[in-house]
C-alpha cells in the first residue's frame, strides 16, 4: 500500500512529466497498432492472391502477361514504396508475368504507350495525372481500337484519385484501399468506361475519364496550398481572397452542342465461337454463286450543332463514370452550368463544397445532356482548364463523347453497391 501512495505523489509532484509520458506512450501505442492492423491486411490480401496462383491452366495455356506504369513521384514520392509493400507481393503471388515500368518525369507515360506491346492487362500505378497520361498515349496510337480492348486495372498511389471511387469501395485505410483495388484486379470483373476527347485547334487531342472543370471556383481551389499557414481557415481564405481581388467572377462562354445519341444495346465482350467447318464452306460456295449486292453507302447528315451562350461562376463537362453500372437510354457527357447571382458568402460557401467533390452543383444550376460540345471562350480570358485533375492552358476547345472506349477492372462489392443505389433495383 505504501508502495502505491508512493506512485501516486510522485506522478502529482511530476504532474507535466507524467502527462507527456502519458501522451508520448498512447501516441506510440496507437501507431503500433495500426502497423499491425495494415500488416494483417497485407497479409490476408497474399493469402487471397496465393489462392488465385494455385489455379491450374491447361498446358497450351500461357501466364497472364501485365504491364504495369508505376509513377514513383506519385504521393509526394511515397508511390514506389506503397506499390512494393502492398500491391507488388499481391500480383506475384497470383502468377501474373510482370513487367514493371518506372517512370522519370512527367509526360514520359504517354511516350512510353507509343511503344507498349499486346499484353493480357495494363496496370496504372499512381494518381489522376499518371492515369490521364497512360490513357492518352493508349487513345493516340494509329492501333488503338485493338489496343482499347485491353482490360486496365487502377492502383490509387496519388495524392488525388477521382476515378478510384466509381470502381473500389474506398476506406481511411490506404493500405486496404491499394490490397483492395489490387485484388479486385485479381477477380477480372471489367465494366466499361466513357472516354472525352478534348482537342484544340491545333495540338493533339487529350483524354480524360471523370471531366473538364473551368471557372471562379477551380481557381480559387487552386491558390489553397498558399494559405497552409491558416491550417483548416485556408480553405475560406482562398475563396475569401479571390473575391477580394476580382468580384464578380462571372465568366461568359459560348457553347455548342449535339444532341445526345441513343445508345446501342450492349454486346457481349467475349468472342463469338467459331462456326463449324462444314457451314463456312457451304457459306462460301453460297457467296460465290449468289454473290450479295452491296449497298451504296448513305451520304451522312451534317451534324446539327446548337449554340448556347452561357454566364456562368463555374462549368463543368463530365461524364456518368461516377456510376459505371448505370443503365442508360442515351450516350451522353453532362454540362453543367453554376448561376451567375452568387453572393461573396454563398460563393465562400459552395467553394468549400466543391473541394470535397467538384461534381456538386447547387440546385439553380444549368444542365445540359449532349454527346459533343464546343467551348468558345471570350478574347482574352485566359486561365486554366481542370482535366482530370491536371491544368491545362483555358483555349477554345471541342468535346466528344466516346461512349464505353475502354474497360477497367471493378470490384465485384462496389458493383453491387451502385445498383443497389440505382432506383427499381
Amino acid at each position: 500500500m505504501a508502495r502505491v501512495v508512493k506512485v501516486f505523489r510522485t506522478l502529482r509532484n511530476h504532474w507535466k512529466k507524467s502527462t507527456f509520458a502519458v501522451c508520448v506512450v498512447s501516441y506510440g501505442g496507437h501507431w503500433l497498432y495500426g502497423k499491425h492492423c495494415d500488416n494483417v491486411l497485407r497479409r490476408e490480401a497474399c493469402l487471397l492472391a496465393r489462392d488465385f496462383g494455385r489455379q491450374l491452366i491447361a498446358p497450351q495455356e500461357q501466364l497472364r502477361k501485365a504491364t504495369v506504369i508505376l509513377n514513383p513521384a506519385a504521393c509526394n514520392g511515397k508511390a514506389n514504396n506503397l506499390f512494393e509493400k502492398n500491391a507488388a507481393p499481391i500480383l506475384h503471388l497470383s502468377g501474373v508475368e510482370m513487367t514493371i515500368v518506372k517512370t522519370d518525369y512527367e509526360g514520359q507515360a504517354k511516350k512510353l504507350m507509343e511503344l507498349m506491346e499486346q499484353t493480357d492487362m495494363l496496370i496504372v500505378a499512381g494518381g489522376d495525372g499518371t492515369l490521364q497520361e497512360v490513357i492518352t498515349g493508349l487513345l493516340r496510337r494509329p492501333d488503338q481500337d485493338k489496343m482499347s480492348n485491353i482490360p486496365i486495372g487502377f492502383i490509387p498511389l496519388g495524392s488525388s484519385n477521382s476515378l478510384s471511387p466509381s470502381l473500389h469501395l474506398l476506406s481511411d485505410n490506404k493500405v486496404k484501399d491499394i490490397t483492395s483495388a489490387t485484388l479486385s484486379i485479381l477477380r477480372g470483373v471489367t465494366v466499361p468506361l466513357d472516354v472525352l476527347q478534348i482537342k484544340g485547334e491545333k495540338e493533339q487531342p487529350v483524354f480524360a475519364l471523370m471531366g473538364l472543370r473551368w471557372g471562379a471556383f477551380r481557381d480559387a481551389a487552386a491558390t489553397i496550398s498558399k494559405y497552409w499557414y491558416l491550417g483548416p481557415l485556408k480553405k475560406y481564405a482562398a475563396h475569401w481572397f479571390t473575391t477580394l481581388r476580382e468580384w464578380p467572377l462571372v465568366r461568359e462562354v459560348s457553347v455548342s452542342c449535339l444532341p445526345p445519341t441513343l445508345r446501342p444495346p450492349d454486346l457481349p465482350f467475349e468472342k463469338p465461337p467459331r462456326p463449324s467447318l462444314l457451314y463456312r464452306i457451304a457459306r462460301r460456295l453460297k457467296n460465290y454463286w449468289n454473290p450479295p449486292i452491296e449497298e451504296p453507302p448513305k451520304a451522312e447528315e451534317p451534324e446539327q450543332w446548337k449554340e448556347e451562350h452561357l454566364s456562368t461562376l463555374e462549368l463543368l463537362v463530365q461524364t456518368h463514370n461516377s456510376n459505371p453500372v448505370e443503365r442508360r437510354i442515351n450516350d451522353s457527357l453532362m454540362i453543367c452550368a453554376e448561376p451567375d447571382n452568387f453572393s461573396v458568402g454563398e460563393f465562400i460557401t459552395v467553394g468549400n463544397t466543391k473541394i470535397k467533390d467538384p461534381a456538386i452543383f447547387s440546385k439553380h444550376s444549368t444542365k445540359l445532356e449532349v454527346s459533343a460540345c464546343r467551348l468558345q471562350l471570350p478574347e482574352g480570358a485566359g486561365g486554366f482548364y481542370n482535366i482530370d485533375n491536371e491544368e491545362y492552358e483555358a483555349m477554345p476547345v471541342e468535346v466528344r463523347l466516346l461512349p464505353r472506349k475502354l474497360r477497367f477492372f471493378i470490384s465485384a462489392e462496389r458493383s453491387e453497391q451502385l445498383l443497389s443505389l440505382m432506383p427499381g433495383e
